[in-house]
């Protein structure tokens, strides 16, 4: 990933709903969840909704699918790691000891 990939992705979760419904579908993962479920915990109209999911959609960082009658929206966990280790890419000028402590939490998930 590369700051024209990374800039997309941290300005879609620069709102409190698309953060908050990209958080639930990492929850979710690997199921995802359907697409009205995301509108019942967002509390929000569909077509409100379907805004916000539009615009995490365009930054890569959810994918739907259609499973039967229902579509299922997933959190894309590369596109997600890809962020992550671009944010960490340079951390701590080499010094390993100073990002342990990242590291470590990341891998209690």
């Amino acid at each position: 990933m590369n700051s024209d990939s990374a800039l997309p992705a941290l300005a879609a979760l620069a709102h409190p709903t698309r953060l908050d419904a990209f958080r639930l579908l990492v929850k979710h993962e690997p199921e995802g969840l359907s697409t009205g479920d995301l509108v019942e915990a967002s509390r929000l109209s569909q077509s409100t909704f379907s805004t916000h999911l539009a615009v995490l959609a365009k930054a890569g960082l959810v994918k739907s699918e259609k499973r039967g009658r229902q579509i299922i929206q997933r959190a894309d966990i590369d596109t997600l790691r890809g962020l992550m280790l671009f944010l960490a890419k340079d951390c701590c000028q080499g010094r390993a000891e100073l990002c342990e402590p990242l590291l470590a939490e990341l891998a209690c998930c």
